[in-house]
């Protein structure tokens, strides 16, 4: 059994709902997952303390919050000396158009430059539209994002796009490569 840390910065919440999610794979398979928000404030975050580490952050604008930015160079050196991965929350990913995952994909070369990090597993995720929780300026601005990457603009609703399937396979593979690095046998997997 490992112990896991899935750090994530997230705007609306999708991200945290994919961490909680990739937890629950990582828990299924006998490990023990640590999920937190690194802008909590009250939170102690001790990556030395944890067999590997998740980092996980939606894009906003086309960037990653300074708060996942910070966290990663703050802890670079912990990160590099343990199992690691990485996983983008975009509507960039949710699109079929290679342009747009194109688009998901430097997002992540971006990061990965200006951190100087390099994770080992690296997992991108469709986002969500979560109109009921924008202010009425990033309604519009999101809508208008929405417009070319989803087509969805009815802002009297939220959409959701991330594939369920897919951050459970990206969970399940980043398991058993930490496995694997690690020395530990495969754990019994719990039925969901």
């Amino acid at each position: 059994m490992a112990s896991i840390l899935v750090a994530y910065g997230t705007g609306e919440g999708q991200t945290a709902k994919i961490a909680s999610r990739i937890a629950d794979v990582l828990g299924d398979r006998g490990h023990d997952p640590t999920v937190v928000d690194v802008a909590d404030k009250e939170a102690s975050i001790d990556v030395g303390s944890h067999d590997a580490v998740l980092v996980g952050s939606s894009i906003h604008v086309g960037k990653h919050g300074s708060t996942i930015r910070d966290f990663v160079n703050d802890r670079r050196d912990e990160l590099d000396a343990c199992p690691s991965g990485f996983f983008q929350v975009s509507l960039s990913s949710a699109t079929d158009d290679l342009e747009r995952r194109a688009e998901a994909a430097g997002y992540v070369d971006a990061f990965v430059e200006e951190t100087d990090w390099n994770p080992e597993r690296i997992g991108l995720f469709g986002g969500a539209l979560r109109y009921s929780k924008y202010g009425f300026l990033k309604r519009l601005m999101m809508k208008q994002i929405a417009r070319e990457a989803t087509g969805d603009i009815d802002t009297s609703r939220d959409y959701e796009y991330t594939d369920w399937a897919e951050v459970e396979a990206f969970a399940t593979d980043f398991a058993a490569f930490v496995e694997g690095r690690l020395g530990i046998a495969p754990p019994a997997v719990k039925d969901r």
